[in-house]
């Protein structure tokens, strides 16, 4: 497993290696957010990572499935890295 579980509130995050979530959504190299929450629903694999971006909420799904984006999910701290921890 990657980092994603050791996410911190408060601590933005930049993309470094562009990434599609569940929905087909593209998070672009140099894509800013904080962190906010994950969430994991066992019943579809499903895990949500809640983050702002400029400020406002917003919601990326993935689901933990070798079809789908569990290579992502496991190796998640290869396309993100630690930006700055906002205050």
């Amino acid at each position: 497993m990657g980092n994603l579980f050791k996410f911190k509130p408060g601590q933005e995050y930049r993309v470094v290696k562009s990434f599609s979530d569940y929905d087909g959504l593209t998070h672009p190299i140099g894509e800013k957010w904080t962190f906010v929450e994950t969430n994991f629903v066992p019943y579809d694999d499903g895990l949500t990572l809640h983050v702002l971006k400029d400020r406002v909420p917003v919601i990326f799904r993935f689901q933990w499935r070798n079809a789908e984006q569990a290579d992502l999910i496991e190796n998640f701290n290869a396309f993100v890295e630690i930006g700055s921890t906002l205050a």
